[in-house]
């Protein structure tokens, strides 16, 4: 009850839509930050190799933060991530093959343990781009061609039976071959039962300068996979606040639009705060730019109710 009550109270943009907008929390939670956003994503502190410097300690500070603040305040909760060929701990070249399953399986077990009710989690990240160093150990290409994110999935099925389980990468809103080799990896995974929704990151090196119709097309493609569509990481810059708004006018509305994209979560909104150059919209000093404007006037728009 309390949860919902909050929940109700929340001032956020997409308050009240049939879907969430939402952003990364870092290391503190900014005071403006529920001003616009109903959905967390921890930025690094759910990431293993943040996480788990050295075997079997945990850092739990930022994802406690981000955690924290989503339950508090009866917001969705994203975990980002588990098995992605980045940010991995720095030791775990040097273990054998069964060690590295093992120690994969135990950050997992040690995530379940300590926050057990996730609303969704990327499962693998950047599994074309960026696939993880430990593939092998997990079972490689296999039988599917995909046994490693197989394996990724029903061990966080295992864990989390309520989560929506999501795969995540990049360079796939614009390319359409890389959204029929992405879908390979989503039907083995439907077919299995295991995954809940497709995870697109949208990056300004990837999204600025896509027109709308190609957007829709491509989540036409991969709406075909018959799952929803959760757009993560999205950012977007321009030579000047006129041009990064004017992007954001082209870009936002078909994504938000699209009726299998469910939920955006933007990564940074802060600027000189953000993972990219040039992509935050609100000031340090908490003056709104020009895109920020933009996207208050369009959620207060009848155009945004879909």
């Amino acid at each position: 009850m309390l949860a919902a009550l909050l929940a109700l109270s929340f001032s956020a943009l997409a308050s009240g839509k049939s879907k969430w907008l939402g952003n990364i929390i870092a290391s503190s939670v900014p005071s403006n930050w529920g001003t616009y956003w109903n959905q967390v994503s921890p930025e690094n502190g759910g990431k293993w190799g943040s996480v788990e410097t050295s075997r079997g300690n945990y850092n739990w500070k930022d994802a406690d933060t981000a955690y924290n603040y989503a339950k508090q305040n009866g917001l969705k909760f994203k975990w980002h991530t588990f098995v992605w060929g980045s940010q991995e701990p720095n030791w775990i070249g040097s273990l054998s093959a069964a060690d590295k399953k093992s120690a994969i399986s135990s950050y997992i077990a040690a995530v379940a343990q300590r926050y057990p009710s996730p609303d969704f989690i990327d499962v693998v990240n950047e599994a074309l781009h960026a696939p993880s160093s430990i593939r092998d150990a997990l079972g490689g290409s296999g039988s599917t061609g995909w046994d490693w994110i197989v394996w990724s999935f029903q061990e966080a099925k295992s864990r989390f039976g309520s989560a929506t389980l999501l795969i995540n990468e990049y360079g796939i809103i614009n390319d359409g071959n890389a959204i029929r080799q992405y879908l390979e990896i989503v039907n083995v995974l439907k077919g299995k039962g295991l995954i809940g929704g497709i995870g697109i990151q949208c990056h300004q090196f990837n999204i600025n300068d896509l027109s709308a119709a190609t957007i829709t097309s491509n989540l036409n493609s991969l709406a075909a996979a018959g799952l929803p569509i959760y757009v993560s990481e999205l950012d977007i810059n321009g030579n000047s606040e006129s041009d990064q708004s004017q992007k954001y006018q082209r870009v936002f509305p078909a994504l938000w639009q699209h009726s299998s994209v469910k939920g955006i979560t933007l990564w940074g909104y802060i600027s000189g705060q953000t993972w990219k150059d040039g992509t935050g919209i609100v000031e340090s000093n908490g003056n709104e730019r020009q895109a920020m404007t933009w996207l208050k006037s369009y959620f207060a728009s009848s155009a945004s109710n879909v």
